[in-house]
């Protein structure tokens, strides 16, 4: 392998992730509701593939990222599941420890099943809480002590 001949290009943040739903409406609300994220007017065809199918996207209003949630007309039905090829799970970092248990009862108040706050130190210290979507896809909210 021989050395670049240049530096990387820039990367200047995270813009957002796409994934697909089985019932588009029903996620959209879910990821409203849970974590907040305001969805844009329109919606997003898949370019070059308009046939297939579509997006909305939802915007963290804070912060600025988002989720693109797809819908594809072939989608079977099936649940996500980091056991197959694709997206394992997505995580989100929180400022404290406590920020995590006041994450934990948030999800029981919007009915939210998750795993309680775990606490590690292997492989290194950290805390977080595992949650899923409504098509299975695990979602993270992480602390890592300062």
């Amino acid at each position: 392998m021989t050395a670049p001949t240049q530096a990387r290009p820039a990367i200047t943040g995270y813009h957002h992730i796409g994934i697909t739903a089985t019932d588009l409406d029903a996620s959209v609300a879910w990821y409203q509701r849970v974590l907040g994220l305001q969805p844009l007017p329109m919606t997003f065809p898949h370019h070059g593939a308009e046939e297939s199918g579509h997006a909305v996207l939802l915007l963290e209003p804070a912060q600025g990222w988002a989720i693109g949630i797809h819908r594809h007309v072939s989608n079977p039905g099936t649940p996500a599941s980091e056991a197959a090829t694709g997206l394992d799970h997505f995580a989100w970092a929180v400022s404290s420890r406590e920020d995590l248990d006041a994450w934990a009862s948030w999800l029981d108040e919007q009915g939210v099943e998750h795993a309680g706050v775990t606490d590690t130190t292997d492989p290194m210290p950290y805390s977080v809480l595992v949650f899923r979507d409504p098509d299975n896809l695990q979602l993270e909210l992480v602390h890592l002590p300062g």
